[in-house]
């Protein structure tokens, strides 16, 4: 039983040193491109806010606050968030994603997220606009 506890100790320790380095990792990480946010923001001001999406012309009501500031470098996506992906149109502009990386979004946010941890590595606020 001893045995045991110092076991999930440990591990208790190593997932809290593995969650802090991939934290840190945020803020040196993959992100937007200067050319990734000229392509976007070009296509958004050409084609507007709703091309390629279902259910234009219908206002989106938004997300409640709380969860619209967890939208944000380094923080996870909210399990089941109703996220989007970029139109065709707009994906065959932009060079593809780093392996393992998804872009998204959000609330009219473009979101660059890690697809393994969910974990937000960038974010675009008002290039989508509504």
């Amino acid at each position: 039983m001893k045995n045991l506890n110092i076991l999930t100790i440990l591990v208790a320790a190593l997932w809290c040193a593995f969650v802090a380095k991939a934290e840190a990792d945020v803020s040196i990480g993959v992100e937007f491109s200067d050319d990734e946010v000229r392509i976007i923001s070009a296509w958004y001001s050409e084609h507007g806010s709703h091309a390629g999406y279902k259910g234009r012309g219908k206002k989106a009501r938004g997300l409640p606050p709380g969860i619209a500031r967890n939208l944000a470098r380094g923080k996870a996506l909210p399990p089941g968030i109703a996220k989007q992906h970029l139109p065709d149109g707009l994906i065959s502009a932009l060079p593809a994603p780093p392996r393992g990386y998804e872009r998204v979004v959000v609330d009219g946010r473009v979101l660059l997220v890690e697809v393994a941890t969910q974990v937000i590595h960038d974010v675009l606020v008002d290039i989508v606009l509504r």
